[in-house]
């Protein structure tokens, strides 16, 4: 499966996390011309995350 950004506003919770320097300078280079903001990337990360260890648990 392939992770693919997506563009899509919901509603939300605030919520503060701390994230390495060096990882926020990867996720932003990914970024550069995807019109996606970091938070949207950071949830579909962990969307599919999720999903892919759920798929892992049933096997």
């Amino acid at each position: 499966m392939v992770f693919q950004l997506k563009s899509d506003k919901k509603e939300t919770e605030v919520k503060t996390i701390r994230f390495p320097l060096e990882l926020v300078g990867r996720i932003e280079q990914v970024l550069i011309n995807k019109n996606v903001s970091f938070s949207s990337f950071v949830i579909q990360a962990c969307k599919f995350a999720l999903d892919n260890m759920e798929e892992l648990d049933e096997k």
